[in-house]
């Protein structure tokens, strides 16, 4: 029996979780740990609906007889994602938050915070899976269920961090969680999944970098060189990106889409959205600062690669360099591969880590 810290978001999946490992006979203790207070003054219409998962969560902890708390992890949320994030958008990158938050938050701040406190590991309701190898290592492997696989948001954690962390759910279809829930009489068996980045909420991201990022207007340029528009700053745009550039469309079939930012004249380069679209499409991309989940790979590598969460896998060969980035080559071309975004990489269903795209 080991003593293990929940992680509860307010959210059938880890309620879920935490109801499983009770079952299987372990000490579980659960905890909501709060990562964002809306700043005073802030003029947003939304709010991150903390409060209402924290009365979910212990709602949840209450029905299994549970012990639960709220750990207040605002500090620690602000300096290593709110301020990534802002960093991020300001030198013209598309950083993944949530990415990081699950490496510097859940398995970073989270679970330090439980092993002080003499847990044997943390949970979470992530839909991802973990397998014991004979040489006493762990790999991470995506979750049963393609259709919630969340292996991707997983890719910059570390070994250290994978020994002690556990996900119940990741064996489970998304149905079967919702039927265990109610089964079990679970109070939030029929709540709504959670969207977007929680502290948030509501609220448009640009909105949100408005307050942090100032406005650098230039000129929106199309394929043919003449500018059709202005643009409020490039960091409100990312590659690929079709709403919300303001410009109209040529006709109810083509649509405007960002191919290019050039930061030297503060220019914004669109074109007509098309496949193979160059600037839009590459069968090629740079990487680096890559995180190995259990043994780095080197020298000429064969793997699946996923350039955003919902992509389907793709098939990629990366050269690395002596200096651990990489190039990636892929069989079919990737759209809109944006500076900052994880390059998650598989062999077969096994996650071996991720890089950045420069």
């Amino acid at each position: 029996m080991s003593r293990i810290l929940v992680a509860l978001s307010g959210g059938v999946d880890s309620a879920v979780a935490a109801l499983l490992l009770k079952r299987q006979g372990h000490e579980v203790h659960a905890a909501y740990f709060r990562t964002w207070m809306n700043e005073e003054g802030l003029p947003f219409p939304g709010e991150c609906p903390w409060e209402e998962d924290v009365r979910n969560a212990r709602a949840v902890a209450e029905s299994l007889a549970l012990p639960f708390r709220v750990l207040d992890l605002v500090a620690d949320y602000r300096r290593t994602v709110v301020e990534y994030l802002v960093e991020g958008y300001r030198r013209g990158l598309t950083p993944n938050p949530d990415i990081v938050c699950n490496r510097e938050m859940k398995f970073g701040v989270f679970l330090r915070r439980a092993v002080d406190e003499g847990y044997d590991a943390i949970a979470t309701g992530h839909y991802a899976r973990r397998r014991v190898n004979d040489d006493g290592t762990f790999d991470l492997l995506e979750g049963a269920d393609p259709n919630k696989d969340q292996s991707y948001f997983l890719a910059m954690i570390r070994q250290d961090q994978l020994a002690r962390a556990l996900f119940p759910v990741g064996e489970l279809l998304k149905p079967d969680v919702r039927q265990m829930a109610a089964e079990a009489g679970l109070p939030n068996a029929t709540r709504k999944d959670s969207q977007g980045i929680c502290f948030l909420g509501q609220v448009p991201v640009q909105d949100f970098l408005e307050r942090h990022i100032p406005d650098a207007p230039g000129p929106v340029v199309n394929h043919e060189g003449r500018t059709i528009g202005t643009h409020r700053g490039l960091h409100r745009y990312t590659l690929g990106q079709r709403k919300g550039i303001g410009l109209p469309s040529n006709t109810d079939h083509e649509h405007y889409v960002v191919v290019r930012k050039d930061f030297t004249t503060s220019t914004l380069h669109v074109a007509f959205d098309r496949p193979g679209l160059p600037g839009l499409y590459a069968d090629r991309a740079e990487a680096r600062n890559f995180s190995w989940i259990n043994g780095a790979l080197a020298g000429e590598a064969s793997v699946l690669t996923r350039i955003r969460h919902r992509d389907p896998s793709t098939p990629a060969v990366l050269r690395f360099r002596p200096d651990g980035s990489a190039e990636a080559r892929f069989e079919q071309a990737q759209r809109g591969i944006a500076p900052g975004q994880v390059l998650a990489t598989y062999q077969g269903q096994v996650l071996r880590g991720g890089g950045v795209f420069v």
